[in-house]
């Protein structure tokens, strides 16, 4: 069973093992200052969304905050993800202590046992995990343990890197609630909750659940690996899954699918790019490439940032010789500069898909599928539907990532910066053409069969 779990847990997040659980004060310390100094030489514009002078008020409000002599793998995290968050920037972050996770599961962990969306600033119930039935699912949750809800937002964010609160509960709810307010307050036994339930102000007490029972075992991950194909009346809905993986059975499958769908003489084609993590262009563009119409691009500019950091992850992860990464080696570092992929053809006419296409997209779109739905959008090869993605699609993103030298804690930068193709650099998400608001966590389909039905 053991196995299993990791498994699972592994696939969804990035995942991090250290052998050393504790660390020295002055080891954490050394690698406080070691990754504000790496950010700086290495990110490719650390300050877009905060000043020097906030991020590094925050980064010695962190290091005064340190007073112990011996900190835990899980403490050192958090110290970290609390002075790399303050750089509001979504790809550059430190990942969920896994392991640290995992090992308290097995050794009997508990959490808060119930599951949260956050629609139009508010906390939903949307799963109720614990023993107390009185609490009804679609719920608000108005306080824990007599905190209310935006000071439990508050003591969580420092833990999580994106640009905007939006996008912050947008990661909050794809890494789950109750594993993050478990690394922001730790193991506890029961809660006081205060619910508004049918407009009636309630308070219960509700025990902790089991990591591995009574919460990993009964609920899915919000992202979707799966690659689907169905038809419904007149439309085909295609889910392509993530943009990462094998690429040739990745293309196997947008070729087989196509060959179905242009088979059955259908009017509209449904691409459902929501709950999707993102990835490779090379996936994307080849979606794209059965419902483009002349050559295209996935962005409108893309820039780069060279750092020594950078050409070391080079060196030992990439085949240099391609032309690609012997441009990073080939600059300076520090230098910024303008890299150029080749336009991206259309399949041929006979294989394309000519009817019309719709996109589906909810605050659950990461980085690269919000690319592709601004992208898509751009290029006028389909129509957009659903909510404001939490990702912008002009972002800077690109990640490579690596190891602080005490703690060996992974850190992720992005290197680049990406225009989207209409060249707006407005900070805001993809915004549908068709808006659909998307009840995260239900057991309803409100934007695919909103769209249906406007399609009927």
């Amino acid at each position: 069973m053991r196995f299993t779990f990791i498994l699972i847990f592994t696939v969804s997040f990035t995942f991090f093992a250290r052998g050393q659980n504790n660390f020295s004060k002055e080891d954490v310390l050394e690698d406080l200052q070691f990754l504000r100094s790496s950010l700086e030489e290495a990110h490719y514009n650390l300050y877009a969304y905060t000043s020097k002078e906030e991020f590094n008020q925050n980064f010695e409000k962190v290091k005064e905050s340190i007073n112990k002599d011996s900190l835990s793998l899980l403490e050192t995290t958090s110290f970290l993800q609390a002075v790399i968050s303050k750089a509001n920037n979504g790809h550059t972050e430190i990942p969920f202590p896994g392991s640290v996770y995992i090992d308290y599961a097995y050794s009997g962990g508990t959490l808060f046992p119930l599951e949260l969306a956050f629609e139009d600033d508010k906390a939903i119930i949307r799963k109720n995990w614990s023993d107390n039935e009185a609490i009804e699912t679609c719920s608000e949750i108005l306080s824990i343990n007599d905190k209310p809800m935006d000071e439990v937002l508050q003591q969580i964010f420092p833990l999580i890197s994106a640009e905007r609160d939006y996008f912050k509960l947008t990661k909050l709810e794809l890494f789950s609630f109750p594993r993050l307010y478990w690394q922001a307050f730790g193991q506890q036994d029961s809660f006081k909750v205060e619910i508004k339930q049918n407009g009636e102000v309630q308070n219960h007490i509700i025990k902790s659940v089991s990591v591995i029972d009574g919460y990993e075992k009964k609920r899915d991950e919000i992202f979707s690996q799966d690659r689907k194909l169905e038809i419904f009346d007149n439309s085909a809905y295609l889910k392509p899954g993530n943009f990462g993986g094998n690429v040739e059975q990745f293309r196997r499958f947008i070729d087989s699918s196509f060959v179905e769908i242009n088979k059955a003489n259908l009017s509209n084609l449904i691409i459902d790019l929501r709950n999707n993590l993102g990835g490779d262009n090379s996936f994307s563009d080849y979606l794209v490439s059965y419902i483009a119409d002349r050559p295209f691009r996935w962005y409108s500019k893309f820039t780069l940032r060279t750092s020594a950091f950078l050409k070391d992850h080079v060196r030992k992860n990439y085949d240099t010789t391609q032309v690609f990464w012997k441009s990073v080696l080939s600059h300076e570092d520090g230098t910024v500069y303008t890299y150029e992929f080749e336009k991206y053809n259309p399949q041929p006419e006979e294989k394309r898909f000519m009817g019309e296409v719709y996109v589906l997209v909810n605050r659950q779109s990461h980085s690269q599928s919000a690319v592709t739905a601004a992208q898509i959008q751009d290029y006028n090869f389909g129509i957009i539907v659903g909510e404001e993605t939490g990702d912008y699609p002009s972002l800077y993103a690109s990640q490579f990532q690596y190891n602080l030298p005490n703690t060996g804690i992974p850190v992720k930068v992005s290197k680049g910066y990406i225009v989207r193709v209409n060249g707006s650099t407005i900070e805001q998400g993809v915004i549908p053409d068709i808006m659909i608001k998307d009840h995260l966590l239900d057991e309803s389909d409100e934007i695919l069969n909103g769209l249906l039905k406007k399609i009927d």
